[in-house]
Order: structure tokens, then C-alpha cells, then sequence
């Protein structure tokens, strides 16, 4: 007999189907933008790991025309029918690409999402220090490009390394919030900072 995680794993994943969304993932971002509103008609979006593209399709239809959504990932993108949306191949920590972000973007950005995820090895300790890496990448990121009031959603497993982690994003915004999304399984040490009212970096 299927366990729960098997069984609510394959609802979402024919639920995100149902509604035309690349991966089920994208159903933990609709609920998180619903529950905390974190984006807006006419913002500008960062999205960090958006292969296969299930967050760029939220993220489009929320920020409507008015709005531009960037999405970078080390895979390649299956190109996306909507014109607010630019796709970039390579790695968020290239200078090269940091400045294609700056050009686009037209300097700085509204809004970072980050799905990044590690190839996970099983080992727990070792997939959460992975993660936290990533998700370190997309907070040097927001220093560089998002701007003062500024809105962020990262995932990280939940760990040893996770409260320091939290503490430097915390002294960053002005609000942070630990939310794990109805989609994510129950056995998954997963969970997502949502972050509101970016400050900067303090030296």
C-alpha cells in the first residue's frame, strides 16, 4: 500500500498538470505568493532555479505585462510562451551573467525567488550543507540586486546549519517567515524563508 507521501506526491503532481504547470513545485509557490503576497502586477523577478519553469509560469501570470520575470538556471529552459518572461543559462555566480541580470532588469529587481537544489546524495547532512550553499548564493545575489523593500522566497532543509543561515537573512529584512507549502512532502526536511522589507547587507 502507497504511504502518504506517495499518495499526496502524485495528487500534486496531476494537480500542477491539471493547471497546465511544468512541475509540481510551482504549486508550492502559488500558495506561498497567496499566503504572503509576495508578488505584485508590475514587479521585476529574479527566479534562481527555474528549471523546468513551473515558478516562471506563476511568477509571469502574477506580474502580468507590466512586469518582467528573469529565469536562470545551469540547465537549459524549454522556452516559455509569454513575453514578460527572459530566460538565462549559467551559473548565478558568474560576474558575466550578473551583469546580463543588471542590464535586463534595467539595474535592480523587486522580487528573488530561489528553488535551487543541489543533486541530492541521501545523506542528509550532506544534501543540507549543499543546500545552504545555494541558498547562500541567492542571498549574496539579493545584496547585489534587490532593492531596499524588496521581496524574497528561498528554499532550504531544515538542519544544523539552518538557524545560522536564518539569522543573516534576518538581518537583512525587516520580516521573515518559515513556511512549508502543502505540496512539499511530509517526510521532506524542505522549507521556504519568505522574506518582506529588504535592508542590505549590514557590514
Amino acid at each position: 500500500m502507497p504511504g502518504k507521501d506517495s499518495v499526496l506526491g502524485d495528487f500534486y503532481y496531476r494537480e500542477a498538470k491539471r493547471q497546465g504547470y511544468r512541475s509540481r513545485s510551482a504549486l508550492k509557490l502559488l500558495e506561498i505568493c497567496h499566503k504572503f503576497r509576495v508578488m505584485k502586477r508590475g514587479d521585476i523577478v529574479l527566479d534562481l532555479g527555474a528549471a523546468p519553469g513551473g515558478w516562471l509560469q506563476v511568477a509571469s501570470h502574477l506580474v502580468g505585462e507590466e512586469g518582467l520575470v528573469i529565469g536562470v538556471d545551469l540547465s537549459e529552459i524549454e522556452p516559455l510562451p509569454y513575453k514578460n518572461t527572459v530566460l538565462l543559462r549559467g551559473d548565478a555566480r558568474s560576474l558575466d551573467l550578473q551583469e546580463s541580470l543588471r542590464s535586463i532588469s534595467g539595474g535592480m529587481v523587486d522580487v528573488i525567488t530561489s528553488d535551487m537544489a543541489p543533486k541530492f546524495t541521501g545523506i542528509h547532512d550532506v544534501d543540507h550543507g549543499r543546500q545552504i550553499v545555494l541558498a547562500a548564493v541567492a542571498l549574496e545575489l539579493a545584496d547585489k540586486l534587490l532593492r531596499p523593500g524588496g521581496k524574497m522566497v528561498i528554499k532550504v532543509l531544515m538542519g544544523s546549519d539552518f538557524e545560522p543561515f536564518r539569522k543573516e537573512v534576518k538581518s537583512r529584512f525587516s520580516g521573515v517567515k518559515i513556511f512549508k507549502p502543502s505540496a512539499s512532502r511530509d517526510s521532506s526536511s524542505e522549507v521556504y524563508l519568505v522574506c518582506h522589507g529588504f535592508r542590505g547587507s549590514i557590514q
